[in-house]
């Protein structure tokens, strides 16, 4: 997953909550770091998605692809 793709899938996925969420939400997953500290750090993005997505409860069949574009025909 690439940045571009995480931020798509967050904001899918979250709407106008996924400022605050990236923002504020500590991920145990990732070292208790914000999701935006954990970009900046250098943590993976799909880890990142990941991580985030067990602590807000995202179901399984919302995370696998997210934020992905449909491919080109």
């Amino acid at each position: 997953m690439r940045r571009s793709e995480f931020e798509r899938a967050v904001t899918a996925e979250f709407g106008s909550r996924a400022p605050a969420l990236l923002a504020d939400l500590a991920l145990p997953a990732v070292g208790d770091l914000t999701a935006a500290q954990a970009i900046d750090a250098g943590v993976p993005p799909r880890d990142v998605w990941i991580a985030l997505c067990d602590e807000t409860d995202v179901p399984l069949s919302r995370r696998h692809g997210a934020g992905r574009l449909e491919p080109r025909r």
